[in-house]
């Protein structure tokens, strides 16, 4: 892989701590005080420099955009604190840079679409879909950004400038937000452009104002959205963009707010889209004046009728634009994220290692957001770091090009179901295989078992109601070895040793429509105690599909009702241990009350279990199960 070049001069080695000159302007003749320096122990930089007296300024960076159509183009409003020795001193720092639609001015109690509907939207009728409710709060803006202080106060002391910046079309910056497209990814790039002396920057004033005080290296970080807007501009390939850290981060807009055809909310957050992200972003004086036609137009492109893959999300899907990333990427994420959805983290994952960049991975117990700063990773030399230590870490070898050996650790890090922390040679393990899962069932009624050998002979159907507006999920998944009339449920036997599992499970249901044009059709992967053991269900992951889009996400086709078809899909990506003991589930349902649309109940849907299957990644493949 890539390796940054070293812009700093090893000048001392004393007891494990290295000073590094930076570069500085000379002095003036007959002047001899000694340049700025950082200092670095055990390959992390120190805080040495003060930041009360940090340089804190303003500007205003003209971007190439006119997103709002007033015949300007549009200036994003950015914050920098830096040493006070770049300024009277000469001394140059890289930056670490966070931008944000978060800063200020949000609407927060935008009203959103109700998700109670009579029929799905997509079988033709109006229903009452598009009803819209009282606001909530927003999902991405759930997590709390890097809040000035927590980074700036950090970092300036390390000898880094800290960068926070707003978003185009919110708080102090020009035009109006556009959720996640090519024109706010420009916006962004913007920044670092200026910071490079390629864009234009203005004071308060007007008056122009350059960047002679960095080396035009950039890091760029942040949670949730301040965390994808690193991956949409690293996809430019911009000059200066040396990393990124992006936690908890989005690099498909439609794997946020959709699932293979069907509308699926973040977790926690029904009825939030794209448009009501762009209005809550926007703050309400901007949404419902200036921006309004802007606006309306996301609501029109984003589709919430077929939920298909359309060129609206194709503009904010970022992961073929892996190709032209040349900054290195240090992915982190929760296992238990439900808002920005695991395949979000190992899309792109996938794509980066396609394309060779320079990566690692953190993947911790929790949900959204980062992984704190509790818990150190041993490493292999008998050194352990936390994750804060390691984000410092990285920042220091890829923009000040400190020797710290970070990128010859393992690459990928996992905290495990005991918040103990390991390390991995790759994510998903290379020892992992696909094993299927095979349903098996023997009469219409009784919950089924799973079975790595051949399913019975003979056909046999199951069926079910979809009740998914009136019965929540915890119910659905509960007792798996008492029938419903609301979901079937497969269970394996107990297992015999724990069980990994690493990377995408993929469901492959052989099943029919036979009172409705379509349904929701949703699977939850459930770790279950022993039979008769009163311990609550674990959903493991879950997974949702359009029937209609059975052949592709950007294709709607019709169900023939009472035909039998057999459908594909991912569930979202995990790495889970199921401890000896334990039995692994599969639950099918229909509407995700948590989720997906709710229609009125009723539908009726059949699964052929013979014919249906659950594909796992197990470490050590079908062995590895004992069944």
């Amino acid at each position: 892989m890539r390796r940054p070049r070293h812009p700093v001069l090893l000048t001392a080695i004393l007891t494990g701590t290295l000073v590094l000159t930076a570069p500085v302007v000379p002095a003036a003749a007959g002047t001899h005080t000694p340049p700025p320096t950082i200092v670095v122990t055990d390959g992390m930089t120190q805080p040495v420099f003060s930041f009360a007296d940090a340089i804190e300024e303003r500007v205003f960076v003209q971007t190439p955009l006119d997103t709002d159509h007033d015949g300007r183009l549009d200036r994003v409003a950015i914050d920098i604190s830096r040493p006070a020795e770049t300024a009277t001193r000469g001394f140059k720092v890289p930056v670490i840079f966070e931008h944000s639609p978060y800063r200020k001015d949000t609407w927060g109690d935008v009203p959103y679409p109700s998700v109670l509907v009579d029929e799905l939207p997509q079988n033709g009728l109006t229903g009452r879909n598009g009803a819209r409710a009282a606001g909530g709060e927003i999902g991405l803006a759930a997590a709390k950004a890097n809040l000035p202080g927590s980074l700036d106060d950090y970092y300036v002391p390390r000898g880094y400038a800290v960068v926070l910046g707003q978003s185009i079309g919110t708080g102090d910056s020009d035009g109006c937000p556009t959720s996640g497209d090519r024109a706010e990814t420009l916006g962004t790039k913007a920044v670092i452009d200026w910071l490079n002396g390629r864009a234009r920057g203005f004071d308060a004033s007007g008056a122009p104002v350059t960047a002679g005080w960095t080396t035009g290296a950039v890091g760029m970080t942040g949670v949730s959205y301040n965390g994808t807007l690193p991956n949409m501009v690293a996809t430019t390939g911009v000059k200066g963009l040396k990393t990124i850290i992006p936690v908890s981060a989005i690099s498909s807009w439609y794997d946020y707010y959709r699932a293979n055809g069907l509308v699926v909310a973040p977790g926690t957050y029904q009825g939030e889209d794209a448009d009501i992200l762009a209005q809550y972003t926007a703050g309400q004086t901007r949404a419902e004046g200036t921006c309004a036609d802007e606006i309306a137009e996301i609501t029109r492109e984003q589709d919430r009728v077929t939920g298909d893959y359309t060129r609206f999300w194709q503009e904010r899907d970022y992961l073929d634009g892996a190709r032209d990333v040349k900054a290195s990427v240090f992915v982190v994420h929760g296992l238990n994220d439900w808002n920005v959805k695991t395949e979000n983290f190992a899309g792109w994952w996938d794509q980066l290692a396609r394309y060779d960049v320079p990566r690692k991975i953190w993947l911790h117990q929790g949900g959204h957001g980062g992984p704190g700063n509790g818990a150190t990773v041993p490493l292999p030399d008998g050194k352990s770091w936390t994750y804060k230590q390691t984000e410092n870490r990285w920042f220091d070898f890829w923009l000040w090009g400190v020797r710290n050996g970070i990128m010859d650790e393992p690459t990928a890090v996992v905290q495990r179901e005991n918040r103990a922390y390991t390390t991995y040679a790759n994510w998903p393990d290379p020892g992992a295989r696909e094993v299927d899962l095979r349903f098996a069932a023997t009469n219409a009624t009784q919950p089924g078992t799973l079975t790595t050998g051949k399913p019975p002979k003979g056909k046999v159907e199951q069926g079910f109601v979809d009740e998914g507006r009136t019965i929540a999920p915890t119910q659905l998944v509960a007792q798996p070895d008492t029938a419903s009339p609301n979901r079937l449920v497969y269970t394996s036997p107990a297992l015999a040793q724990d069980v990994r599992l690493s990377g995408r499970p993929e469901m492959r249901l052989r099943m029919a429509i036979d009172n409705k044009p379509d349904a929701n059709l949703t699977t939850y992967l459930v770790d279950y105690g022993p039979a008769g053991s009163t311990a609550a269900p674990v959903v493991v992951t879950r997974g949702w599909t359009d029937p209609q889009n059975r052949k592709d996400a950007d294709r709607t086709e019709k169900v023939k009702q009472g035909k039998f078809y057999d459908y594909r899909w991912t569930l979202e990506p995990k790495d889970y241990i199921f401890a000896a003991g334990h039995r692994i589930g599969v639950v099918v349902f229909s509407s995700d009350q948590e989720y997906t649309l709710l229609p009125l109940g009723g539908t009726r849907l059949r699964v052929a279990p013979n014919d249906s299957e659950l594909r796992i990644p197990v470490v050590g493949g079908r062995s590895a199960l004992g069944f």
